[in-house]
């Protein structure tokens, strides 16, 4: 059984994960889109989106890795 600090960080842990996924596709979407239209300069969609694509998954990873990290941590000190 699961008590509730355990139950709250699998829950932060989903939200984030589907947060990632669902910024992912999108950055991808408008990458693709910026790519093969006509009138928008790729240069320039490239410029804009790759650094937010940059901060957005370094951040989420780094907060995932914190995650675990921190329950090994927990896990050391209870034995």
């Amino acid at each position: 059984m699961q008590n509730t600090k355990d139950r709250l960080v699998y829950t932060v842990t989903i939200c984030v994960t589907l947060t990632l996924c669902f910024s992912v596709l999108a950055m991808v979407v408008a990458f693709m889109l910026g790519l093969w239209a006509k009138e928008v300069d790729n240069a320039a969609i490239f410029a804009l989106i790759g650094p937010a694509f940059q901060t957005i998954v370094g951040g989420m990873i780094g907060f995932l890795s914190g995650v675990k990290l921190m329950q090994g941590d927990e896990k050391e000190k209870k034995c």
